[in-house]
């Protein structure tokens, strides 16, 4: 099988990006505010989405999933539904800087995950990361120190349904193209949101709709820039760069919106990061000395 050649630089540099056009996304729903419901707003970012992923459509006619791939489709459709609803809501209510940080906590929830229900070994340095992980959260959140919102309570839960999203992620990974992957995950979005979005309708001005198209639009390149970061250069470099998130973040969130600077959000994103970055790196150091591939499917 032939190689990609890695050009870490190059990777380093789309993940820079990416981070970029991601922390564009946040700050939109930052200042769309509580203008429109939660629900409606992701609706309205996936329909918009749709649009940008219509190249990808075409290739779903000749995809044949099997009844477990369509389960496994159903179940990421759900909590991916569940999960942005609350990313939203969550955005409407805490500063930008905890929603970053506290998301960081994804990748821990699907080690978690991958040894709860694929079986995978979960070695003692490995847990201690988790462990540290779960600190850094703790160090953010404060509890008994302060008053924790729904907003908070909102990004917990987002969180752990992101990381249930990416595990059936890691499931349907090598058994379908990243394409129908992804065309699917929009569809059953979509799909899912919709009740959630008539249910609370309020009627978008036009400002807002230009707002959430370029979400959508930061959104779609923000996934495409970190493929391309992903096959430039292993995940173990790509990885650490997501950190700088959280500085645009904070940045972003004291100069624009007049929110504090948290030394603890950004203790405890540190601690969480390293954690993620630690896990990722001994994945990819165990992946490369095994000779066997594992029951389950690589990440994609």
């Amino acid at each position: 099988m032939k190689q990609t050649p890695e050009h870490p630089l190059a990777g380093i540099l789309y993940m820079l990006l990416t981070g970029l056009f991601f922390v564009g996304v946040i700050a939109i729903v930052k200042h769309l505010g509580g203008g429109l419901p939660a629900a409606e707003s992701a609706f309205l970012r996936f329909v918009f989405g749709l649009v940008f992923l219509l190249p990808l459509f075409g290739q779903l006619r000749r995809a044949r999933p099997t009844r477990t791939d369509m389960a496994l489709f159903a179940l990421r459709g759900v909590a991916h539904t569940l999960a942005v609803i609350l990313w939203f809501f969550a955005m409407s209510r805490i500063a930008m800087a905890e929603v970053t940080a506290m998301n960081y906590m994804s990748p821990v929830y699907v080690t978690i995950g991958a040894a709860l229900f694929l079986g995978e070994r979960l070695a003692a340095r490995r847990i201690m990361a988790v462990v540290a992980a779960l600190v850094g959260a703790l160090v953010i959140l404060r509890p008994g120190f302060r008053e924790l919102s729904s907003g908070h309570i909102a990004m917990l839960f987002a969180a752990a349904l992101f990381g249930v999203s990416y595990l059936v992620t890691k499931l349907l990974t090598g058994r379908n193209s990243p394409a129908v992957i992804v065309a699917i995950m929009a569809l059953s979005v979509t799909i899912g949101l919709t009740p959630f979005a008539i249910a609370v309708w309020v009627p978008p001005t036009l400002a807002q709709l230009g707002w959430i198209a370029l979400v959508a639009a930061f959104a779609t390149a923000g996934h495409f820039t970190m493929t391309l970061a992903f096959q430039m250069a292993p995940i173990t470099v790509t990885q650490p760069v997501t950190f700088l998130q959280l500085v645009w973040s904070v940045l972003l969130g004291a100069l624009f919106f007049g929110e504090p600077v948290d030394g603890w959000v950004v203790l405890g994103g540190t601690i969480i990061m390293g954690a993620v970055s630690f896990i990722t790196w001994r994945e990819a150091m165990l992946k490369r000395r095994a000779f066997t591939p594992p029951s389950a499917p690589p990440h994609g």
